[in-house]
């Protein structure tokens, strides 16, 4: 099994991805370790002061200003952790909780936060054992870090509350602990205040939409070429020269693999009637310029995501030369920002697939296809509902389009009275991302479709090996009505598993 190590200079995104989704195991470096022992070392001194440090011997947020007593310390801690989680609704996936833990363990090894490495330890040995806790939907705010959900995975931790074993079975935390050997930890001075003060939560989901945004930009490509063929288009708008003079990178990205996509087709260029079309409509001829402002804002989103993976965020933090200082760096505006972002290119680019459907469904404007591409039109309606659905479904990505960041709730009696929200935007662009590979596989089911109804007319190799791949994988091709649920399931399956992407890319070499 592949294991990751966690040093002190961070973590990849490829780290996180083997530990969320991949099951890698975790490994504390050397280095670590004596950086925890010698943060620990400072926070311990700290601790034996009488002068009162923030997390150290204060209360927390609101309550910061009253002095706790060193009997009290360690009940302080617990409650902390108690007292914070306090989440509601749905549980949280399990890659998500995977993430936000690997990605807190990852700012305890930078020796900034005075964890102790003991609880280090516990914390990969949790993950090792394939423990998740159970963390909910709803209790952050974004900004003091994930409090909630980072307090629940706290709370397994000191083996209470309830976490879910390998077998998937929910069990409380104390019998999961013990099943695997693992002794609950008691926290010490700063610790519970440390597990809970991070962007973990919101930066794990930020990189795995990346992983799939990746993907799905990919198909996008590779659909909108199939529609264009599909609607007798031209390919000039793809010539490298044209987007050389607007060298946006992601643009010139899109219109390549759109290009190597067509590359030996007989349907581009062709007209109804001999009649030559001067332009194809935006959603055709504009394509690479929609999916190429994605792919660089994709850019941008994992700019921040490299840099957050590269931070320590806690508060107050160790600094190499001994001070203890509080800082705003649990703030979650950077992230915030590149999710919601990723959520308006997500509904833009799921627009325009929706408008090059509608156009291969329309018996005005797809140049001699069938209406809604039915066998027997009239008796048969063909994908005509199949558009309703991916409509429906870009209409929600319109409103997940709005900015969750551009919000703000005080709170903790006006002391956090500015928060980011960052946690919400990362929940609602997962919503996003799937709906978004709903939307390409409806236009991949149609435009495969479509192509084999030109009959006479050869489709580009590559198409052709997605149209054999497609089919193999369960989507039907045309024919009289049937039940279309199972075929769009399939197709759904076949884009967000990559296998559109792996369909091609024989053909046309590596996509970009």
């Amino acid at each position: 099994m592949h294991t990751v190590v966690v040093g002190t200079t961070g973590a990849t995104a490829d780290d996180v991805l083997a530990v969320a989704r991949g099951g890698a195991r975790i490994e504390l470096s050397g280095e670590a370790v004596a950086a925890l022992s010698k943060a620990r070392g400072i926070i311990d001194a700290l601790a034996a002061k009488p002068e009162p440090v923030y997390g150290v011997s204060t209360g927390f947020g609101a309550l910061a200003s009253r002095h706790i007593s060193p009997e009290l310390r360690a009940q302080l801690q617990r409650n902390i952790v108690r007292s914070h989680a306090a989440g509601m609704g749905p549980r949280v996936e399990r890659e998500v909780v995977r993430a936000l833990m690997f990605l807190r363990l990852k700012t305890v090894c930078s020796g900034h936060t005075g964890v102790r490495p003991e609880v280090a330890q516990t914390m990969a040995d949790v993950l090792n054992a394939g423990i998740t806790p159970v963390v909910h939907e709803y209790g952050s705010l974004g900004c003091s870090g994930d409090l909630a959900p980072l307090s629940h995975c706290a709370l397994t931790l000191m083996g209470e509350g309830d976490a879910e074993g390998p077998d998937g079975v929910v069990k409380p935390a104390a019998e999961l602990l013990a099943a695997h050997g693992i002794v609950p930890v008691e926290l010490r001075e700063k610790e519970g205040l440390a597990l809970l003060n991070g962007t973990d939560g919101m930066l794990g989901m930020l990189i795995m939409a990346l992983a799939d945004l990746d993907t799905l930009y990919k198909s996008a490509d590779v659909t909108a070429a199939l529609s264009l063929e599909a609607l007798l288009g031209t390919d000039k708008v793809l010539a490298p020269e044209l987007h050389a003079i607007r060298p946006h990178p992601g643009q010139g990205a899109s219109a390549a693999n759109m290009l190597a996509v067509l590359k030996g087709s007989e349907l581009t260029g062709h007209h109804q009637d001999g009649a030559p079309r001067v332009q194809d409509a935006y959603s055709v001829r504009c394509a690479p310029q929609v999916a190429g402002a994605g792919r660089d804002t994709m850019a941008h989103a994992r700019l921040v995501a490299e840099r957050e993976l590269a931070s320590s965020v806690d508060n107050p933090v160790v600094l190499p030369d001994g001070r203890v200082e509080s800082n705003g760096n649990f703030h979650g505006a950077p992230v915030a920002y590149v999710l919601d972002f990723l959520a308006i290119a997500a509904a833009d680019l799921g627009s325009i697939a929706e408008r090059r459907t509608d156009r291969l469904l329309d018996k005005n404007r797809s140049h001699g296809l069938p209406p809604f591409l039915a066998d027997d039109a009239g008796v048969d309606s063909g994908l005509m509902i199949a558009q309703y659905t991916q409509a429906a479904l870009v209409s929600e990505l319109k409103r997940l389009a709005v900015p969750a960041s551009a919000d703000s709730i005080p709170s903790s009696a006006m002391q956090e009275d500015h928060v980011s929200m960052g946690w919400s935007a990362a929940r609602k662009l997962r919503t996003a991302v799937d709906n978004l590979a709903r939307i390409i596989a409806v236009e991949l089911y149609a435009a495969t479709r479509a192509i084999e109804l030109r009959e006479g007319l050869t489709p580009a190799p590559a198409s052709r090996a997605v149209i054999d791949a497609v089919r193999a994988a369960g989507v039907e091709g045309p024919g009289p009505d049937r039940f279309l649920a199972p075929d769009l399931a399939a197709a759904d399956a076949f884009v967000r598993g990559g296998y559109l992407v792996a369909a091609v890319e024989p053909v046309t070499g590596p996509l970009r």
